[in-house]
C-alpha cells in the first residue's frame, strides 16, 4: 500500500508546457429596463478600471444581460445597449478600442424554476454587464493536481480521480470539441477494458462571481453549465457503449478550482466510485 501511495505522489506532478490566459470578471448592475448607469455604478466601474494593470491586458470582452421579463427581441436590444454603455465608459477612460474584441448582448437569463429563489434579488443580479479582462499569457511550467490520474488502469482504486486533460470547454459552452471527443474515445476504450468500474462524471466551470456557484449555459440561458458539461460527457460515453448503469453525473460549478488558470477549470473529471 505504501508503495502505491509513493507511486501516486510521483505521478501527481505531470508537466504541461502550455500558455494560459488569466481572466478577471467585473459585473456592472443596471436598474430594471434601463441601460444608462447611475453615478454609483459609474464610480464602481471607474474604480475597477483604475485597479487594472493595462500593460498586462491582452483583450477585453463585454457581455450584456437582462432579467427574464419581456420579449426576446426587446431584451437582446436592451442587453446590447447595456454592453455599449460600459464600452463607452471604458473608451472614455483610457482603454484602447482595439483590445475590446467582443461586445455582445446576450438577452435574458431565465430563472431556474427548480430552485427556491428570492426572485427579485435574482432578477436584479441578472440585469448586468460582465466585463471579462483577459490578461497576457504566462507560461505554466507545471500543473500539479494532487490525487489525479490521466488514465484508468488495473491499479485504479475507489476515490481515484481521472483528469481528462483535453476535455476542456469554451467559455459559456457545454459542447464537446473535436479534441475532447478524441480524448473520450480513448477513455471509452479503457473503460471497456475494466468493465466493473463505476464512476461519477463531474462538471466544472470557471470565473463566476462568488455569489453564483454555477454559471450560465449560453445555449439554454440557464444557470446549469457545469451540469450540462458533465451531461455532455455522460451522453458521449454512452454513445461509445459505456453502460448507463456504470455512470452518474453532477455539476460542481466553481467550487473546485485547480488554481492554475481559467482554462483548466472549464473541465470534466471522473471520480471512481466502485471497482
Amino acid at each position: 500500500m505504501k508503495s502505491r501511495f509513493f507511486n501516486l505522489f510521483l505521478l501527481l506532478c505531470f508537466s504541461l508546457s502550455a500558455q494560459e490566459t488569466i481572466e478577471e470578471i467585473h459585473s456592472v448592475y443596471f436598474d430594471f429596463d434601463k441601460f444608462n448607469m447611475k453615478e454609483t455604478q459609474s464610480e464602481s466601474m471607474l474604480g475597477f478600471i483604475k485597479k487594472i494593470d493595462t500593460i498586462k491586458v491582452e483583450t477585453i470582452e463585454i457581455f450584456g444581460y437582462c432579467d427574464d421579463r419581456g420579449s426576446d427581441s426587446y431584451n437582446f436590444k436592451l442587453s446590447k445597449n447595456r454592453a455599449n454603455t460600459v464600452k463607452n465608459i471604458l473608451l472614455s477612460n483610457g482603454i484602447k478600442n482595439k483590445i475590446i474584441i467582443s461586445i455582445e448582448g446576450r438577452g435574458r437569463i431565465l430563472l431556474d424554476e427548480d430552485l427556491d429563489l428570492n426572485v427579485p434579488e435574482e432578477r436584479s443580479k441578472n440585469r448586468r454587464v460582465d466585463v471579462v479582462i483577459n490578461f497576457k499569457k504566462e507560461v505554466i511550467e507545471e500543473l500539479q493536481i494532487p490525487g489525479i490520474y490521466t488514465n484508468v488502469t488495473r491499479s485504479t482504486i475507489v476515490g481515484d480521480r481521472i483528469y481528462l486533460e483535453h476535455v476542456l470547454f469554451e467559455r459559456g459552452s457545454s459542447k464537446l470539441t473535436y479534441r475532447a471527443k478524441k480524448e473520450l474515445d480513448k477513455m471509452a476504450r479503457q473503460l471497456q477494458k475494466y468493465r466493473s468500474i463505476e464512476f461519477e462524471i463531474q462538471g466544472h466551470v470557471c470565473c463566476t462571481p462568488y455569489y453564483h456557484k454555477e454559471a450560465i449555459d449560453r445555449d439554454t440561458k440557464r444557470r446549469e453549465l457545469s451540469k450540462n458539461r458533465a451531461l455532455a460527457v455522460f451522453k458521449y460515453l454512452n454513445y461509445r457503449r459505456i453502460s448507463l448503469s456504470r455512470m452518474s453525473y453532477k455539476g460542481y460549478g466553481n467550487t473546485q478550482p485547480l488554481g492554475k488558470g481559467s482554462k483548466y477549470d472549464r473541465r470534466v473529471e471522473l471520480l471512481i466510485k466502485k471497482i
